[in-house]
């Protein structure tokens, strides 16, 4: 019994380097990039500890292989980083995320920071909406940025809506942001209207997502990818409905996907809404649109 318990103890014990050299190998095989980096990550979350304290650790230490042999399985199987860890960095905020919603991006900060640009004073009183809200990001990064505002997250998946709500308490904010259930537009009692109306709408054409990679395809809900046969059903819907959503000076900024810049510009103009801005993503693709009801002499 004695020898059984320390065999069971060391296999379920492990000295970093070991652990590491594991998971690499694992993730490697599996064809995940960056195997060591997230090797090390993952062994990172799963100890609890910063980059700095497991960096300070001597590669002999033994420590638990439970559950970073658990994760780097999952992540073999192409499974988001974000869904095993739990949470994931988006604009200033550190957020819960589920299969429920997309993983936050880097690409949907752009949205915010074109609400930088648009709306200077941090002071101000501003009412946002965010259209198919999913984990709440984008509206909880404009209400971290405007302690003086509030908003109005609508997604039409109740789980989604559930993980933007708990998130919302999650970053103490859960005063200021109201998360409901619905079918976007009917979510809204009619006159309601808003200075910023934001979404990250589904984008992708219906042809192309078997083309994404694996992480996405697999795992993410398809739900909040399929944009229809051309990538831009929700914003024909989006923009019919802006002008009845946004206050007299109020904006819309949308995330849009690779080369629709064009195509919203048309579909924004046949709407009565002029594309005031492009702001590309740092990889220099056009990310997000910003919207602004065109005057009344330039809708003759």
């Amino acid at each position: 019994m004695i020898l059984q318990s320390k065999a069971e103890n060391a296999a379920s014990h492990q000295s970093i380097q070991d652990l590491l050299v594991r998971g690499t190998a694992l993730l490697r095989d599996a064809g995940v990039e960056n195997p060591r980096r997230e090797a090390r990550l993952l062994l990172q979350y799963a100890l609890g500890l910063t980059p700095e304290a497991l960096l300070a650790m001597s590669p002999r230490e033994v420590v638990a292989a439970e559950p970073f042999l658990a994760w780097v399985g999952r992540r073999a199987q192409h499974e988001p980083f974000a869904y095993i860890t739990g949470s994931k960095g988006f604009w200033s905020l550190e957020l819960g995320v589920s299969p429920a919603s997309l993983v936050p991006r880097g690409d949907t900060e752009t949205l915010i920071a074109a609400l930088l640009d648009h709306c200077p004073d941090h002071n101000a009183e501003l009412s946002f909406l965010d259209m198919g809200t999913g984990s709440g990001c984008i509206l909880l990064a404009a209400l971290a940025e405007y302690p003086n505002a509030w908003g109005l997250g609508v997604d039409i998946h109740p789980a989604a809506a559930m993980l933007a709500r708990s998130n919302a308490q999650r970053c103490n904010m859960a005063q200021r942001a109201l998360i409901m259930a619905g079918q976007w537009g009917e979510a809204l009692r009619a006159g309601t209207r808003f200075d910023v109306v934001f979404s990250n709408p589904p984008y992708i054409p219906t042809a192309d997502l078997d083309d994404l990679m694996e992480e996405v395809r697999a795992h993410e809900p398809v739900r909040a990818l399929d944009g229809g046969a051309d990538g831009l059903d929700a914003y024909r819907y989006l923009c019919s409905q802006l002008p009845l959503w946004l206050s007299e000076q109020g904006i819309g900024i949308f995330e849009i996907g690779i080369r629709q810049d064009a195509a919203l510009r048309a579909i924004a103009g046949q709407n009565g809404l002029d594309v005031v801005q492009i702001v590309p993503d740092l990889a220099g693709i056009p990310r997000s649109v910003v919207l602004r009801q065109s005057e009344p002499s330039a809708r003759i």
